[in-house]
């Protein structure tokens, strides 16, 4: 793999990861396609790191939340060691939970984990999936705005967003598209929404990766390339992080209809590249 296509390998997973147009579509596409490939066990292990990458930029953008959680984790055990009850659960502690619950659903798709994977060589099905992505964010534009938050959040909502999680490891299903947008069906506040995503993020993220990067392993891992692979990690960490702060304030204003129009677009590209 040559820096250029490490670079913009990087480039498209830190865009894509986050804003809602479907990370592993695009790169779908730009490795069956646009001949912008590793091969073998190089081609998942890269694609490890650049989540990896991308992840990072979640623990950037949010360390205060996470910095939060982790002491209200501490302070949970402490509670239970010493039989002591809240009143009031604190936000943090109640936050923590919901990402939790909501990263359950993952679960439920483990055994189809092989099936869902040979998705990425379809771009078929990843051109008809960046269409449906495309209805989520035209019609999330237009529900009304919600008001849930961390602290009035539901079980079941937060099951119902894991589910649309979960959906979203097919590619050409945006999982911050799906999860932002079914999160303002339920009636999330539009910031609330967006910040439960990219957290409940994390932990989906960090499972998947270390199911590839055995798999990566046991395929075979070429030393030499690591120099290379890291320009792909900053590409995508950076352009995650930029993305994060784009995300906020477009998800804020009700304006996913921008994007909507995009994925239909590369939906139809796909199509018509698959075919040709």
């Amino acid at each position: 793999m040559s820096v250029l296509s490490a670079f913009f390998l990087g480039l498209i997973q830190g865009i894509s990861e986050f804003l809602p147009i479907s990370s592993s579509g695009h790169l779908s596409v730009a490795q069956n396609l646009l001949g912008l490939q590793a091969v073998g066990g190089e081609h998942l292990f890269f694609d490890v790191l650049l989540h990896l990458g991308t992840l990072a930029a979640v623990f950037v953008a949010y360390w205060q939340d996470l910095v939060e959680m982790v002491l209200e984790f501490f302070r949970a055990i402490s509670d239970l060691t010493h039989r002591r009850t809240q009143v009031h659960t604190p936000p943090a502690r109640r936050l923590m939970i919901l990402i939790i619950l909501g990263t359950l659903p993952l679960f439920v798709i483990l055994p189809f984990k092989d099936a869902i994977e040979s998705l990425y060589y379809n771009t078929v099905f990843i051109g008809f999936a960046f269409i449906v992505t495309g209805l989520l964010l035209f019609f999330s534009d237009r529900v009304q705005r919600g008001r849930k938050t961390e602290r009035t959040a539901t079980v079941r909502d937060v099951l119902v967003v894991g589910l649309a999680q979960a959906v979203a490891t097919c590619p050409g299903i945006s999982r911050s598209g799906s999860t932002i947008c079914t999160g303002t069906f339920l009636g999330f506040d539009r910031k609330f929404a967006v910040r439960f995503s990219f957290l409940m993020s994390i932990p989906a993220v960090l499972g998947a990766n270390l199911l590839d990067l055995m798999d990566a392993a046991k395929a075979g891992i070429d030393a030499s390339q690591l120099p290379v692979y890291l320009v792909g990690i900053v590409a995508a960490a950076v352009s995650g992080y930029l993305s994060i702060r784009l995300i906020r304030l477009i998800a804020d204003r009700g304006k996913f209809g921008w994007f909507a129009y995009y994925c239909w677009a590369a939906g139809i590209v796909t199509l018509v590249l698959t075919f040709l």
